[in-house]
């Protein structure tokens, strides 16, 4: 990860950020929408340049990009209350620890925020990338889903940052 720089995000990135975010889920996420291309197109539905805005706008989130050189690698959102709503690389920079740095970042955010932990709901093809970064799954918890993903293929898991 040599010249992959974070920071927050700004209104500017956001269609940028939404084109990583599309073929992040599009190219990486097939073990969670199966090449099914309605259930793809359900779940990049609220994944617009002007939505994406709106997220990085909202002061009760935190959101960063991994950039590269001027290209955005990277996108990482968190809501002030340590709940992690999106951590999604490029195609191109998979493997690059990009990811595991975003996160890492949103964990730092939080601890400044005097916060003691962060959740999160994991797709399947996320979960033990989670699950190596000391996330836990909340046995108490029930399974979701986010936008288009089916109930129950996502799971809640916490992290405590003490």
């Amino acid at each position: 990860m040599a010249d992959i720089q974070i920071r927050e995000a700004c209104v500017a990135d956001a269609a940028a950020a939404c084109a990583v975010l599309r073929r992040s889920i599009a190219e990486l996420c097939a073990a969670d929408h199966g090449n099914d291309p309605a259930f793809l197109k359900a779940w990049l539905a609220n994944k617009t340049p002007d939505n994406v805005a709106v997220w990085i706008s909202d002061p009760g989130n935190v959101v960063y990009v991994a950039v590269d050189g001027e290209a955005i690698a990277g996108v990482a959102s968190m809501s002030k209350d340590g709940r992690i709503s999106l951590n999604y690389v490029s195609p191109d920079a998979r493997f690059k620890g990009v990811s595991k740095t975003l996160l890492a970042a949103l964990e730092c955010k939080a601890a400044e925020l005097g916060l003691t932990q962060c959740s999160l709901e994991s797709t399947k093809t996320a979960r033990r990338f989670y699950e190596a970064a000391g996330y836990r799954e909340q046995e108490d918890g029930p399974a979701g889903g986010y936008g288009a993903i089916a109930a129950g293929s996502c799971r809640p898991m916490v992290k405590n940052l003490t």
